[in-house]
């Protein structure tokens, strides 16, 4: 006999098992669905985020980046390391780790919040009467029922078409996460988030690393002035990047890769790369749901179509994440689970698209969030400028990294933030403020008023805000 549950969430990843948990919390019998499996055969919930993209990510990047400082930037400090090797095995396996460390933590919370686990392929069977019959194909098959089904499918790698992904020569970010070996000559395509921090790990670790972008322009999504300062930094750093390409023919061969592209200038041009990763997008997941035997809608991409709220064109079903509309981000696909559970216990959250942060964990980092110089242009609103450089802040002197700054835009007249972009050392982390910032309709004299301690990277946060008055105190 089919078990019965308040509520089904089909995909445990950022999304999925946050809306779970929230679920429960707000006393609903909840199932969570997922389908991702570990080396052993075991579950492994936590979707591309846990697995294969934000988490393990950090840990490479992390990994490289003391190899880069141990190998450059110690005698600096008047440490002395002698020949600093890499073990990429070890690195890799310290990578493992954690993504298992976060699969378990995972499970654990399942458990603390009463949620059910069930290990393998969630789909739509048919509607019933006031919900909903779901099949779960894996060592276990069986049917469930719901009244609510929250679809947080998540999404996957984008091939380039006719160059499917091998995972040894053509790389997804799951085969980029794996490499065993640093390879001497490394291609990729795509100068995005993903695309850039693969890059900045092996290129740390060694390899000669070329990114092909097809726009003329670097991060087209972020503030031109604060994409110039990282492309700058970048270049600095030995990270080829050319822009304005068109990629034709790849070919694999035993030596590696082999892609021909036209470059900006209209030139043909020959690369030569022993492994290639290609990082030009995500696609959503919704192929094996069983979209079309409950009449559930989808778009020209496959995702699924959703109103402000996150609801489907069915009654009880409602999708978040990667697999809407919207930027494909963790934190998003979170905000929204949390929001749709709540909706769902009848109470009224938002979400607002203007204050979701942006990150790319590179070196410097880069953050922004809200409109860009060039968006508030093109809209016609008037607007003031206030940026402040690393160089000029005490601890970012004492870290050893200066590079980059904070740039905030306010209404002219208001003076409310519009908008904050940030490149350099734990921009990430400095992010959350303006954030606040922005959701609180907060102003830049707002930020200048607020202590900030000393000696601290917040203070260029401050210190923007001030600029933004032509008044700064230490720059």
């Amino acid at each position: 006999m089919s078990q019965t549950f308040d509520i089904a969430v089909i995909g445990a990843g950022p999304g999925g098992y946050i809306a779970a948990i929230r679920a429960a919390q707000l006393g609903y019998r909840v199932v969570c669905i997922d389908a991702w499996t570990n080396a052993a055969g075991g579950p492994a919930p936590g979707g591309t985020c846990t697995n294969v993209g934000c988490i393990p990510s950090k840990a490479l990047l992390q990994s490289s980046e003391h190899f880069e400082h141990a190998r450059l930037h110690f005698a600096d400090h008047g440490i002395a390391t002698g020949t600093v090797k890499i073990d990429v095995p070890t690195m890799v396996a310290r990578k493992d780790a954690i993504v298992k460390q976060n699969n378990d933590g995972i499970l654990y919370l399942f458990k603390k919040n009463k949620v059910t686990f069930l290990h393998g392929r969630g789909s739509f069977v048919r509607a019933l009467d006031g919900g909903y019959e779901l099949a779960v194909e894996g060592a276990q098959n069986t049917t469930l029922q719901a009244r609510h089904v929250i679809v947080a499918t998540g999404s996957r790698a984008r091939a380039l078409p006719g160059v499917a992904f091998d995972e040894e020569r053509i790389l997804s970010n799951d085969g980029a996460l794996r490499l065993q070996a640093v390879p001497k000559k490394l291609a990729i395509i795509g100068a995005g988030v993903i695309g850039l921090e693969m890059g900045s790990v092996w290129r740390r670790l060694g390899a000669e690393v070329t990114i092909l972008e097809g726009l003329p322009t670097f991060l087209a999504a972020a503030d031109e002035q604060i994409a110039k300062e990282a492309k700058k930094a970048f270049d600095k750093q030995g990270l080829k990047i050319e822009l304005g390409v068109k990629v034709g023919e790849v070919k694999t061969h035993k030596k590696g890769v082999t892609i021909a592209y036209t470059d900006a200038q209209g030139q043909g041009q020959t690369l030569e790369a022993e492994r290639l990763i290609v990082s030009i997008g995500r696609v959503p997941n919704t192929e094996g749901l069983g979209a079309d035997k409950v009449g559930l809608k989808l778009d020209e991409r496959g995702a699924i179509v959703v109103d402000e709220l996150c609801r489907t064109n069915l009654p009880g079903v409602w999708a978040v994440g990667d697999v809407v509309r919207g930027p494909m981000l963790a934190h998003k696909a979170e905000e929204e689970g949390v929001a749709v559970a709540e909706r769902i216990a009848g109470q009224h959250p938002h979400v607002d698209f203007n204050t979701i942060p942006w990150v790319i964990y590179t070196s410097p980092e880069v953050a922004w969030v809200g409109a860009t110089e060039q968006q508030l242009k093109a809209s016609g609103r008037a607007y003031k400028v206030g940026t402040f450089p690393f160089m000029a802040n005490g601890r970012a002197r004492a870290l050893g990294d200066t590079t980059g700054m904070v740039k905030i835009l306010a209404d002219a007249a208001t003076d409310q933030v519009l908008g904050v972009h940030m490149v350099g050392p734990l921009v990430s982390e400095l992010i959350a403020e303006a954030v606040m910032a922005m959701e609180f309709k907060a102003s830049a004299e707002d930020i200048a008023r607020i202590c900030h301690a000393h000696p601290s990277l917040s203070e260029a946060t401050k210190e923007a805000a001030l600029a933004v008055d032509k008044r700064p105190l230490n720059f």
